[in-house]
């Protein structure tokens, strides 16, 4: 009776560490699964308000830190002859049902709150996972920068370089080309001309992809794992088990 419980309480012991094992790979896939990439919210943004000297807040990380000296000094040097001030905000990522229209009107609202506030700013906004844009201007730039020609800098001067192949430096480089030209009474320089490019859409994987891909390979390996090493480690402790004939 005595053996009995004692490889009763064996048995139970080694089901426990045969089982704890994949209950933690469980948990840990549910948690790479279940996590969200961090978004980004009106009200992590910094303040700043007119007359600041940032121009360019690169929160999406895909502005060279060459390309963002350039950009501002343009911008810097058109607010100082001209008294309009453009400044570019990339993110990641937004926060669930905002889009870059609606959060680009909350953050034009946040860092400019009434209308003398905002009557010679312009605001341009990407959102780098989905590349969608966004851009407002105050009443003192429409006569200059017209709700026309600001749609087209942010749905072709931006996103065309991006659609051929995510050219951010490229696309920002352009539109503070384009805008600094237009806001300083000059004639608009237009949108990029289109070329047809036969390169397949989707060569090159945006870096949301990848991670969702190396997460995927890592869940897969562990519960692989998981399963292989506690079958591996059962049968060898069955093989060692005293015979029960002898």
């Amino acid at each position: 009776m005595k053996q009995l419980f004692k490889q009763l309480f064996s048995s139970q012991k080694h089901l426990i560490q045969l089982i704890l094992p994949l209950v933690t790979v469980i948990i840990l896939a549910t948690s790479l699964f279940a996590t969200p990439a961090l978004a980004t919210g009106v009200y992590q943004i910094p303040s700043l308000t007119a007359g600041n000297n940032t121009w360019v807040l690169d929160q999406g990380e895909v502005i060279s830190r060459l390309n963002e000296g350039k950009i501002s000094s343009a911008f810097e040097d058109l607010a100082k002859q001209t008294n309009k001030e453009v400044r570019i905000v990339t993110v990641r990522r937004l926060d669930y049902g905002e889009t870059p229209e609606s959060f680009t009107k909350e953050l034009f609202e946040k860092w400019f709150p009434t209308k003398e506030a905002q009557a010679n700013q312009t605001l341009l906004v990407i959102n780098t996972v989905t590349n969608g844009t966004a851009i407002l201007t105050g009443d003192e730039v429409k006569p200059l920068l017209t709700d026309a020609i600001a749609e087209s800098v942010a749905t072709e001067t931006v996103s065309v370089p991006l659609r051929n192949g995510n050219k951010y430096n490229q696309a920002f480089l352009d539109a503070s080309d384009r805008l600094v030209a237009v806001l300083s009474g000059k004639a608009d320089p237009g949108p990029p001309k289109i070329t047809d490019n036969v390169q397949v859409e989707g060569t090159y994987k945006k870096a949301e992809e990848t991670d969702q891909g190396n997460a995927t390979a890592w869940v897969v390996g562990l519960l692989i794992a998981a399963t292989v090493i506690p079958m591996a480690t059962y049968y060898i402790y069955q093989i060692n088990q005293p015979s029960s004939d002898g």
